[in-house]
């Protein structure tokens, strides 16, 4: 769930300069406005002019996706699934609204998501206590509920199929208790929501993307998401596919960054634990330098200032769930 006391640009100010894109396989990236350009992704899987939507971002995408199926020849009808990595409003905000609009389609949803889409009641009235109800119907539209006989629970091991292509589920903490990896059988390729890190391609080089750790709050578990992160590096895909967004190829190299950075958060967490309230601040300010130190190395040359600008919503995510992860080892 993002938290932040400003957003770059509302989800619904303008179109974004890349609204849709075809990484072949019958995969799709569209930019859902949220936040800024190429900033939150909504992914669709299209097989046999059937459809499935990976992650919906908040309900503002919603005539977005409607609008993404049309220049694809294909209609709402034509969704039969709604998949999610996890249920934080940037991921799943619109599940409810778009399942409105898309009469055959169902939502899969962790065993442990699934009473918050059910009755989001609880889940909406936490968005409402952070940012009061204004910003939060402002930034996200709401969250209505999903009836129970169209939504389907996805522990280890589930699968769908879309006109026969197999869609496997994998549990995957260390981001969310309630967080899976989606994997495209026929491509191997993963849908990784939050748990394969961050990637802007802002931050892109010669080199290729840059990928980062998200630590947002409030269940990062460090050595949890390791070995979320290891599984994908074994089953060894072509691509991944971030909700933050959208294709990372070079998946065992960057498997083996995320692993070392996860480390070097909690390294730089605990140098902090007995600073009391300073502690969000002192540690954002040496998770900025850490990240714009390995974006230099990396071939970037965006000044440090723009390089803080794009990062500043997940410096200031990153800090407050090192925070929370300090105080859950008390």
């Amino acid at each position: 769930m993002v938290s932040t006391n400003s957003f770059h640009q509302h989800a619904t100010a303008g179109q974004p300069k890349d609204p849709i894109r075809d990484f072949g396989d019958g995969i799709f990236a569209l930019d859902s406005g949220y936040v800024r350009d190429q900033f939150d992704a909504v992914h669709l899987m299209v097989e046999q002019g059937r459809v499935a939507v990976i992650d919906t971002a908040t309900q503002y995408a919603v005539p977005r996706i409607l609008e993404a199926l049309r220049a694809l020849g294909l209609g709402p009808e034509s969704v039969d699934w709604i998949l999610l990595t996890h249920i934080h409003l940037d991921h799943a905000g619109g599940a409810g609204a778009l399942l409105e609009r898309c009469p055959n389609a169902r939502v899969t949803v962790h065993p442990r998501g699934l009473k918050h889409l059910a009755d989001p009641s609880k889940l909406w009235a936490a968005v409402c206590d952070v940012y009061g109800t204004e910003m939060a119907i402002r930034e996200y539209g709401g969250m209505g509920p999903i009836p129970v006989d169209r939504l389907i629970e996805t522990p280890e091991g589930a699968m769908v199929e879309l006109a026969g292509r197999k869609i496997e589920f994998w549990d995957a903490p260390g981001h969310a208790r309630h967080h899976v990896f989606i994997r495209d059988c026929r491509s191997n390729s993963f849908f990784t929501g939050d748990t394969f890190g961050i990637s802007y391609r802002d931050f892109d080089t010669a080199q290729g993307a840059y990928v980062f750790v998200t630590s947002s709050p409030s269940q990062f578990d460090p050595e949890k998401f390791k070995a979320s992160v290891r599984r994908i590096s074994d089953a060894a895909p072509p691509a991944v596919y971030l909700t933050h967004y959208a294709q990372v190829r070079d998946v065992g190299r960057h498997a083996q960054h995320l692993i070392k950075q996860i480390d070097d958060f909690c390294e730089i967490a605990l140098a902090h634990q007995g600073a009391g309230p300073a502690r969000a601040g002192l540690i954002r300010e040496d998770l900025a330098r850490l990240i714009v130190g390995e974006l230099r190395d990396h071939g970037v040359t965006l000044s440090d200032a723009a390089c803080r600008e794009v990062l500043a919503l997940d410096l200031q995510l990153n800090s407050d769930g090192l925070v929370c992860w300090l105080d859950s080892l008390k």
